[in-house]
């Protein structure tokens, strides 16, 4: 089964698109990425695994709502509550990578009856001052209204995300630059939005982040500069029960990157 769909909820538009039949698995991709980007490596793994995969635009991405005028984390939660229950599978199997991540962790501590599984790949529970100043360093620059050239900023890009392993394959990496520098690059009122967001209810969520009941998977990427491995190990030490993989020469596109690791660590976990 396949189905795309803009549906209304919360108040805003929603671009949602539905793939396989099976247990639901609900896909969040990160800040100022489309939902799509999922759909070259995970959304025909996990459909051939015997899963219903959902993968949709956040709030902040056309075509969903843009939502210039800001946009708070609880209202991702909110509209990937409400999709879930729009499609009406729940509970669902809930994987996040990034801000996708602080998504997933948020909705399986508010709705516990949502969430049977969670994976958080790429995540934190605080913000370290690295973080805080990249942030504050990305919004600078968009309000700057400072355009990069596209071959300076797909160069950041990767150096940003991928793995050293990757930068120093000279054929894969240059795919990558030629990928990057055709992509990504528009400016909008929404992604500015998503960049905007900070964490929840101050800069520390560990401690909440104990009466998760959900069963949990959290990632590590090996080599992510912009969310090192010890911030997500924290959250798994903070979940009771929690799992945690730690994927070897992978930068925070990993999902990408190595893409047949991160599948098979995936339907190992949901299934």
């Amino acid at each position: 089964m396949t189905r795309m769909s803009l549906v209304k909820l919360n108040g805003i538009d929603i671009n949602f698109d539905v793939k396989g039949t099976g247990p639901l698995v609900v896909l969040v991709m990160g800040s100022g990425s489309p939902g799509r980007v999922w759909q070259t490596h995970q959304v025909p793994a996990l459909v051939k695994a015997g899963f219903q995969v959902l993968t949709f635009d956040n709030r902040g991405i056309a075509p969903s709502s843009e939502c210039g005028a800001g946009m708070v984390l609880d209202d991702l939660v909110a509209d990937t509550a409400a999709l879930i229950e729009h499609v009406g599978a729940a509970p669902a199997r809930v994987v996040g990578t990034s801000m996708g991540s602080r998504v997933t962790q948020e909705l399986a501590l508010a709705r516990p009856d949502l969430v049977s599984h969670a994976v958080m790949m790429a995540t934190y529970g605080r913000s370290s001052t690295m973080q805080k100043a990249m942030a504050q360093g990305e919004r600078d620059l968009y309000d700057a209204s400072i355009t990069l050239p596209a071959t300076y900023r797909a160069a950041i890009t990767a150096m940003n995300n991928f793995a050293p392993k990757t930068l120093r394959d000279e054929a894969a990496i240059g795919d990558w630059l030629a990928v990057m520098e055709f992509s990504g690059g528009t400016r909008s009122a929404g992604k500015r939005a998503q960049i905007g967001l900070e964490m929840r209810a101050g800069s520390e969520r560990l401690t909440a982040y104990r009466t998760i009941a959900a069963k949990t998977l959290v990632v590590g990427f090996a080599d992510d500069r912009l969310i090192p491995v010890h911030l997500s190990r924290e959250v798994a030490q903070a979940i009771p029960g929690a799992r945690y993989e730690e994927i070897p020469d992978t930068g925070h596109f990993g999902y990408l990157e190595r893409p047949e690791k991160v599948n098979e660590v995936l339907i190992d976990f949901l299934r």
